[in-house]
């Protein structure tokens, strides 16, 4: 089968297009023909070393892939053989990857495609969306009523941290450059704020004097006192990303005696259980036309290594899919 794949951890052009060996299945394993796989920034971490985590050489890369059942393990029971299904958390923790013609993966990691949802749109949608429902849920344990700040509202994650908060009937505010101010407020925002104004934190303390009970930045541009600044007392500051500077920085005082507190995640270490219920929120929210990104490019596979090249210094700014059909 073609497949993408490294020999070692390195820079993108470790990346070689290349046929390797169909994979085996055991018995609660799925075999999948993959229609497509999406490329996230974290797919360039594993590659190159960054994130480090257990891989068995040659590696396929990618994580998100779309495709249709070929075959089941004996003890599989809930597919059956044409199925359309993705999976979102392959190519890390010793799994392989995904860009590849088949792949194999655990039936606890595999999720149907919903009836008449365009299957690349999916998989361009999983690995924001499940961070959006995973970190409001399980992370930050969000309830109606609550107010949160989504900084960078308009990036892939962020936007889906949007629209999936006011479905949980949180009061929504968001930052982002005012030329997506008329799409965010249709995702939810209640609020936005230009994040480009030099006196963006007084502007919104002005605004939300008592503090937000959550603030999530999406684009690691925001300074960590800064954002400690706008939670109230006992708000979380959620981070996905490293904070501007580094955050290393803040008044430890006035942080522990607000009963406040800063809660990390990073998708690669959800839990199969926290995924399959996310899973189940993305489909049903798929079926509705929500947490969907909007555009995508579709790309041939062996674009990958410059995909990845691009990612890396900043030059994608829409999210690519990536084909096998």
């Amino acid at each position: 089968m073609k497949a993408a794949y490294i020999l070692k951890t390195g820079d993108a052009d470790q990346i070689q297009i290349g046929e390797l060996p169909i994979p085996k299945i055991n018995d609660n394993e799925i075999l999948v023909k993959v229609i497509a796989v999406s490329v996230n920034n974290v797919d360039t971490f594993v590659r190159s070393g960054g994130f480090k985590t257990e891989m068995e050489f040659p590696f396929v890369v990618g994580r998100d892939a779309v495709g249709t059942i070929e075959s089941l393990g004996k003890q599989v029971k809930d597919f059956k053989k044409g199925d359309l299904v993705w999976t979102n958390s392959m190519g890390y923790d010793g799994r392989q990857g995904v860009t590849s013609e088949y792949i194999s993966v655990p039936e606890s990691r595999v999720y149907p495609v919903p009836f008449d949802v365009d299957p690349k749109r999916v998989v361009a949608s999983v690995h924001s969306a499940a961070t959006a429902v995973i970190l409001l849920n399980d992370v930050l344990h969000v309830r109606s009523g609550q107010s949160i700040l989504v900084e960078g509202a308009a990036g892939h994650v962020g936007d889906k941290i949007l629209e999936y908060a006011a479905q949980k009937g949180l009061e929504v505010s968001t930052t982002s450059n005012p030329r997506d101010f008329d799409r965010l407020k249709k995702l939810g925002s209640e609020k936005c704020f230009d994040y480009h104004d030099e006196n963006l934190t007084d502007k919104i303390l002005d605004d939300k004097s008592i503090g937000f009970d959550y603030v999530v930045d999406t684009s690691g541009q925001v300074q960590l006192q800064n954002n400690i600044d706008m939670i109230g007392l006992h708000g979380s500051v959620g981070l996905i990303t490293t904070p501007k500077s580094g955050g290393s920085n803040f008044n430890v005082g006035k942080f522990y005696t607000s009963s406040k507190s800063i809660k990390g995640f990073v998708i690669s270490h959800a839990s199969s259980e926290q995924l399959k219920e996310a899973s189940q929120i993305l489909n049903e929210s798929f079926e509705k036309g929500k947490l969907l990104e909007k555009n995508f490019e579709s790309l041939s596979f062996d674009k990958i290594a410059q995909i990845h090249q691009k990612l890396e210094h900043g030059q994608v700014k829409t999210k690519v899919v990536l084909t096998f059909q």
